[in-house]
């Protein structure tokens, strides 16, 4: 009885392997995607520092679509994490401490890193509406902190005097943010790769089964606390890194890296993109802050309104209902994944020939 056992253990585990396999494998949408991304380094140089500011929305609203996407985590003061990494990188480079925005970027994000796991155990107790406070009131202590705290932060008037040394020693930062850009959308890359093999993995499967069901996960054995202060430690140092970004690009922080704005502001960029698929806050990124900037240019006094208006329709209308706009186009995707995925599998079930050539 132990052979027939041990041959379907076999086969399942294969079969889980194969999954995640396929799972990890890039789709040529996704490629395309990120060529986009880069040619814009070509194609658009007078848009690098719209540019970059969107690349540090978006790696922001990514660090938020890990906690809310994946392990149903809502949070009102994710902004605590990006002000916290923000004034970690000014206050190294003003103080010449770390010099090298790399390894500023670092020592930033695992700032926000170990607050975020000091503050998981406050945050992760109770239900949402609990979380939702408990995130708000950390946010807004922190905030108060920093504003009473003007002999280190520099308070209301912001940390100034920093200088931001050369990239590696060898890309300075430029005027028109050239340098900025593409450093930044490395660093958006770099960790959008790490987190999409995060969630892909066993681990990111067992945050969303937590969301869907935690009553369900913990009978089949998945312990929760851990997992979910795992990945709200994640979450925060990315958000950390983001608010780092800020500050060796700008060469300035304040408190607004800190305010409530900036948390409803990454919310708001999450909803309009999508949670729980890593590329929303990427997408959602984009159209807010072109769609900010063209309403601001066009109506200065109500763009606020315009950018409500959007949302009500996005409600009303359905995500579902826009998502099958594109449903063609996901379909066509599909078909050439699979046929890739056909090919590789015959190519390699293709018997080796013997040694006169012949199969």
């Amino acid at each position: 009885m132990r052979g027939p056992d041990v041959s379907t253990s076999a086969t399942l585990a294969s079969a889980i392997s194969a999954q995640f396999t396929a799972r990890a494998r890039w789709t040529p949408l996704e490629i395309v995607f990120w060529l986009a991304a880069a040619a814009t380094i070509w194609v658009l140089p007078e848009h690098h520092l719209i540019l970059t500011e969107i690349v540090i929305w978006a790696l922001l609203a990514l660090s938020l679509d890990l906690i809310l996407g994946y392990a149903g985590i809502i949070s009102l003061g994710h902004a605590a994490f990006f002000g916290v990494g923000a004034y970690t990188a000014g206050l190294l480079a003003k103080h010449a401490l770390v010099t090298e925005p790399v390894l500023g970027l670092l020592v930033a994000g695992l700032a926000g890193g170990l607050f975020g796991f000091v503050t998981s155990f406050l945050v992760l107790r109770g239900t949402d509406l609990t979380r939702l406070m408990v995130t708000l009131g950390v946010a807004l202590l922190v905030r108060e902190v920093a504003n009473r705290a003007a002999w280190l932060t520099g308070g209301a008037d912001g940390l100034q005097g920093i200088e931001m040394q050369p990239v590696l020693g060898l890309f300075r930062f430029d005027l028109y943010g050239h340098t900025a850009y593409v450093y930044s959308l490395c660093v958006l890359f770099v960790l959008f790769v790490i987190a999409r093999r995060v969630v892909g993995s066993p681990f990111g499967l067992s945050l969303q089964a937590i969301k869907g069901n935690p009553l369900r996960a913990a009978a089949v054995g998945i312990g929760q606390t851990w997992r979910l202060v795992g990945i709200y430690t994640m979450a925060a140092a990315y958000a950390g890194v983001a608010g780092a970004l800020l500050t060796q690009t700008t060469a300035f922080t304040s408190l607004e890296s800190l305010s409530f704005d900036r948390s409803a502001d990454a919310l708001l960029v999450l909803i309009i993109g999508g949670t729980g698929h890593l590329y929303g806050g990427l997408i959602g990124a984009v159209v807010f802050r072109f769609a900010q900037d063209w309403i601001a240019a066009a109506t200065p006094q109500y763009w606020q309104f315009w950018i409500g208006l959007f949302l009500v329709l996005i409600v009303l209308v359905g995500r579902d209902r826009i998502g099958g706009w594109f449903a063609p186009l996901r379909r066509l995707v599909d078909r050439v994944s699979d046929w890739r995925s056909w090919r590789g599998s015959s190519r390699r079930a293709e018997p080796a020939p013997d040694e006169g050539g012949r199969p």
